[in-house]
């Protein structure tokens, strides 16, 4: 159904839609952190897109069973890099600009793009990205907060860390059942955090608001992530996926009214190009004697381009 919906429409733009409501979803995610917390934001998002993907996946007691001992670990790790960069960026956002935060969060996945590449040369891109990133935090300025500065990193540690462990997973299940087993792991992880946070100011429409972000991102992205997958290179994809930073400055600017100097725009493209250049000669290693555990669907591919929850 997903691809009668969107598969008219050229690739870039299912990548570039995908970008767009994962930053709209952050941007309109600010205000809500002021009523339940980060930590509680988090934790009710990883709880609806639970629900949300076993609905669509519908998983049965026999794809249960079909779970090996050595998919435990990999399966384990993922949720908790999940539960890290969502709770990290949560508690970023709410200290710094969205924008300062996706670049800085962005640093994570760049560096392991550079050093899967196998050449030395390519690790000048995440120290270009870093000096983009000095650009945005403007620590000459004074106003820089450390926290939040923080924050982001952890997020950045928790999506290089997803990047990593997405390939083992993702070529022992289909994308979606990936993501059936992890989110679930994730909302575990945050629960005793996000738990308390929540309840002091969840109500109807509160809960309401939250389950449309939790459309927003990650159910959407994902599905047209996974559709432009099918027509793009991995390549081209990521390269793409560089983009992010600067839709998160743009985002911030219209939805948050967080303008940007001229110095902190300069910044967003350094990390911007930084990325690009970082995917120029990227690799992903192969693994042999992997197979999807559930049946497949029409958005039930292997996990192995730069998909993230958010």
């Amino acid at each position: 159904m997903a691809n009668r919906i969107f598969g008219g429409l050229p690739p870039w733009s299912l990548g570039v839609g995908s970008m767009l409501s994962i930053q709209l979803s952050l941007s309109l995610s600010v205000g809500i952190i002021e009523i339940v917390g980060p930590a509680g934001l988090a934790w009710l998002r990883l709880v609806i897109s639970s629900m949300l993907f076993l609905l669509i996946a519908r998983p049965t007691l026999r794809w249960l069973r079909s779970i090996r001992r050595g998919d435990v670990l990999p399966v384990l790790g993922l949720g908790i890099a999940t539960a890290v960069m969502m709770v990290g960026f949560m508690g970023a956002i709410e200290r710094i600009p969205l924008g300062t935060a996706v670049a800085i969060e962005f640093l994570g996945p760049l560096t392991v793009a550079a050093v899967r590449s196998g050449g030395g040369r390519l690790l000048v891109w995440p120290i270009l990205a870093l000096g983009g990133v000095v650009l945005l935090t403007e620590p000459w300025v004074g106003a820089t907060d450390p926290l939040g500065i923080l924050y982001a990193a952890c997020a950045g540690t928790g999506w290089g860390a997803y990047v990593l462990l997405t390939q083992k997973v993702g070529d022992r299940f289909g994308g979606i059942s990936g993501l059936v087993l992890t989110i679930p792991i994730a909302a575990v992880v945050v629960t005793p955090f996000g738990l308390p946070q929540a309840m002091n100011g969840l109500t109807p429409m509160v809960l309401l608001g939250i389950a449309g972000l939790a459309v927003l991102a990650p159910t959407l992205p994902f599905i047209l992530e996974m559709l432009a997958l099918r027509r793009m290179t991995q390549t081209a994809f990521g390269t793409l996926m560089a983009l992010e930073p600067a839709f998160g400055v743009l985002l911030g600017l219209i939805v948050l009214h967080q303008m940007p100097s001229w110095v902190q725009a300069i910044g967003v493209c350094i990390v911007v190009v930084a990325g690009a250049g970082a995917q120029l000669k990227g690799k992903r290693m192969p693994v042999e004697g992997t197979s999807s555990a559930l049946p497949s669907s029409d958005i039930d591919e292997p996990l192995t381009g730069p998909i993230r929850l958010q």
